[in-house]
């Protein structure tokens, strides 16, 4: 005879209402939080962040009121209270259960008795768990960790069977359960992946050089929509800062396409009347020539007519950088200080790319950046593991400030001063305009050369024109006619004198 499982409740079936996980940056990435009444597992290997971030899941329940309870069997109640103090936090309405399983109480006794001890233990330790939780009718637990009863189950049929009476348990409960798992088995624990709702992973990298580095990867989301991939995060005080993985095609603003002059007549002339707002130029040539010179040109005319520019510096200090604008008369200082430009420093080894990308968000959609600049890619190239990884990176977040109809300037300086020279990643298919410097000789002196090597939003000069730095800015000269091979650094003269109205 077949039996028939009873018709699931209509109001069982509807749509779960959502419950935070404490986390922004993990709410953004699933979409809203977790479905509530659910099983979820939180992995990755001691250090990761694991308890950090299930100690903001509590907290974020018992700020609205919710019973919450925080079930150990790993950390002491003193070891969880240091963590909170030094994240300031408080732990007064987290309800803690210290569960120290009875193998780790040096009772000499135990080990004469004729049972196996793992088996009263595992149903020992299972019990007090199903007790705590009827005592104290939480809505949110987190149970450090399973570890502890995957050594007490000895075998998977055992610790499985656990695992799926507890789920039951807090299901029926009306609970939502965060589990930790510190990866302690030789092998990836797949029947706890099947068993959970969702998973999250936390991973550790160390660098060679630098500060490590984490991240987060959602790997399952059952009936949840969420952003895939590796997710940047750091542990600051105040808990875990995860940073979603920036997707350019979530993020549109419509904006008008007008023309954003350099504060130069003769450059944008240059460029065909100037760059185009929701479009990105790329600076390419060798170290000094002048690119970070023309960049503070554009920062400083965008600046006078009361736009906010930010700044993003790689590789020089912001005393260099207002050094070289005294030299070309720019008043980069007073619109600092007046907060037209955010100048930031950037330290590629201790920021990490999701963390940057993070922070121009931020600029754009909070502190309204028109225009942002990147000097250098070299220095952002050298906080990438690998530079594929830096061609995608650059895809998106170029790809969402054009969206945002922000005006981008991107640095990249070339190896070498003079001659052939080499890049160190070919980023000129990503950008809309390629500005390139290059260095020539003549009569004994060094001179500067531009060009527009491209621009895409429109017609420009195809000439290469002399340039100067001085303390009136940057002056351009006519184009230069007499020479060829300036470009490719085969300089070849065929004039009889130096032309006249050279910018030198």
């Amino acid at each position: 005879m077949t039996g028939s499982s009873p018709a699931v409740p209509a109001s069982d079936l509807k749509d779960l209402a959502r419950v935070s996980t404490g986390s922004v940056g993990l709410d953004d990435i699933l979409g809203g939080g977790f479905d509530a009444n659910r099983m979820y597992l939180y992995e990755g290997r001691p250090g990761t962040g694991k308890t950090t971030l299930a100690l903001q899941f509590l907290l974020k329940g018992a700020a609205s009121g919710e019973r919450v309870l925080y079930i150990s069997l790993s950390e002491t109640k003193r070891e969880l209270a240091l963590v909170a103090q030094r994240h300031g936090w408080s732990l007064d309405n987290v309800d803690i259960f210290e569960l120290v399983p009875p193998e780790t109480t040096l009772d000499p006794e135990r080990e004469l008795t004729v049972f196996h001890p793992a088996e009263m233990e595992l149903g020992e330790t299972t019990s007090l768990i199903i007790k705590a939780v009827e005592r104290i009718n939480a809505t949110r637990v987190v149970l450090d960790s399973l570890s502890e009863l995957r050594l007490l189950a000895q075998n998977p049929l055992r610790y499985r069977r656990q695992v799926l009476a507890l789920k039951h348990f807090f299901t029926n409960r009306n609970c939502t359960v965060v589990l930790l798992d510190d990866l302690s088995s030789a092998q990836d624990d797949l029947q706890l992946h099947s068993i959970a709702h969702g998973v999250v992973m936390l991973e550790q990298l160390a660098l060679a050089y630098g500060a490590e580095r984490r991240r987060l990867r959602v790997i399952k989301m059952r009936g949840i929509r969420f952003r895939g991939g590796f997710h940047d995060l750091t542990i600051e005080s105040g808990g875990l800062r995860i940073f979603p993985r920036l997707i350019a095609a979530e993020h549109h603003t419509p904006f008008r396409s007008d023309i954003t002059p350099s504060g130069n007549a003769e450059f944008d002339q240059l460029l065909g009347g100037g760059l185009e707002r929701g479009t990105n130029a790329l600076l390419l040539g060798p170290a000094g020539v002048g690119k970070s010179s023309l960049t503070l040109t554009y920062a400083i005319a965008a600046a006078q007519r009361g736009e906010h520019v930010v700044f993003f510096a790689f590789d020089e200090g912001r005393g260099t950088v207002e050094a070289r604008s005294r030299t070309l008369g720019l008043p980069l200082e007073k619109y600092i200080e007046s907060g037209h430009i955010r100048f930031q420093q950037i330290d590629p080894a201790e920021m990490s790319p999701g963390e940057f990308a993070a922070n121009v968000r931020n600029s754009v959609e909070h502190d309204k950046a028109r225009v942002v600049i990147i000097d250098s890619l070299n220095g952002y190239l050298n906080a990438m593991p690998d530079e594929r990884f830096l061609i995608l990176q650059m895809h998106e977040l170029l790809s969402y400030l054009g969206q945002q109809g922000v005006l981008s300037i991107l640095v990249l300086a070339q190896q070498g001063l003079a001659g052939p020279m080499e890049t160190p990643i070919d980023l000129s298919y990503l950008s809309d305009a390629v500005i390139m410097l290059r260095y020539f000789e003549l009569a004994g002196t060094v001179r500067r050369a531009l060009s527009i090597v491209k621009k895409r939003s429109g017609p420009h000069e195809h000439t290469i024109r002399e340039f100067q730095l001085g303390s009136t800015g940057i002056k351009l000269g006519p184009p230069v006619r007499e020479f060829s091979g300036i470009v490719s650094g085969s300089l070849r003269y065929a004039g009889i004198e130096t032309p006249e109205g050279s910018a030198g």
